[in-house]
C-alpha cells in the first residue's frame, strides 16, 4: 500500500516549548531533525510533502511541496492533516492515503507505514495510529483522503482533538515496543535534543541514515 500513500511531515506547530522557531530544523548529530525524519520516511511512501506555515523558502533545500494549514489561527495538527488530505486530492489523486508523522520524530520505524496499513486492514477500520510502550501517538497515523470533507467540517465546528475525531469513524492501533528506545520519541524541548543525541549515539551504524 506504500504505492498509494503520501508521506506528510507535520511541521506547522509553534514550538513554544522549544523556544519558538522550526523544531524540524533543530540539529541532531549535526543535521536537522527533518533530515532524519525524511531519511526514515521516504522509502516507505510514494511521495512526500511538508505541512508548514509561514515562508516556505526556509524548506526550499528539500525540494518538497510545502503546504500551509488551509484554515487560519493555528488550529493544531488536525489542520495540518487536513492540509495533506486536501493537497493529495488536488495534486496526487492516485494516492488514496496520507501517513503523517511529526517533524520532530527522528527515529520512526522502517515498518511504520506498512504496519499502519496492516492494522487498519485487520481491524476493518478506516484509520490507524501508532503507539509505543502503551502510549498512543495520534499524529503518527494513517488517514484516508476520502475523509477530508468530514475533517474540514469538524475543524470548522471547533474540533481540535485528534483521537476524539478519529473515534467517530474508528482508528486501529499499531503498537511498537518502547525499548531500547522509543521509535516515536519527539524532541519538544531543548533537553529532549540532548536525549535524542544519546539515542543516536547508541544506534548501530546501519540504523543511522
Amino acid at each position: 500500500m506504500a504505492a498509494e500513500t503520501l508521506g506528510l511531515v507535520l511541521a506547522g506547530g509553534l514550538a513554544r516549548r522549544m523556544g519558538g522557531g522550526d523544531k524540524p530544523l533543530k540539529l541532531l548529530g549535526g543535521r536537522p531533525l527533518l533530515d532524519h525524519v525524511l531519511a526514515h520516511f521516504a522509502p516507505q511512501v510514494a511521495a512526500l510533502a511538508l505541512n508548514a506555515n509561514g515562508d516556505p523558502a526556509r524548506f526550499a533545500a528539500y525540494g518538497l511541496p510545502v503546504i500551509a494549514d488551509p484554515l487560519p489561527d493555528h488550529l493544531g495538527p488536525l489542520a495540518g492533516i487536513l492540509a495533506g488530505l486536501e493537497w493529495a486530492a488536488a495534486h496526487r489523486p492516485d494516492l488514496a492515503w496520507v501517513a503523517s508523522v511529526p517533524g520532530d520524530c527522528p527515529f520512526i520505524p522502517a515498518d511504520f507505514v506498512a504496519r499502519l496499513h496492516a492494522a487498519r486492514e485487520e481491524a476493518g477500520l478506516p484509520m490507524a495510529a501508532a503507539s509505543s510502550g502503551g502510549q498512543s501517538h495520534p499524529p503518527a497515523a494513517l488517514w484516508p483522503v476520502a475523509l477530508r470533507g468530514e475533517l474540514r467540517a469538524a475543524l470548522l465546528a471547533g474540533e481540535r482533538k485528534i483521537d476524539r475525531w478519529t473515534a467517530r469513524f474508528g482508528c486501529a492501533e499499531a503498537a511498537w515496543p518502547a525499548a531500547p528506545h522509543d521509535p516515536f520519541f519527539n524532541a519538544n524541548a531543548p533537553e529532549d535534543l540532548v536525549r535524542a543525541e544519546e539515542i543516536l549515539q547508541s544506534l548501530p551504524p546501519e540504523a543511522i541514515n
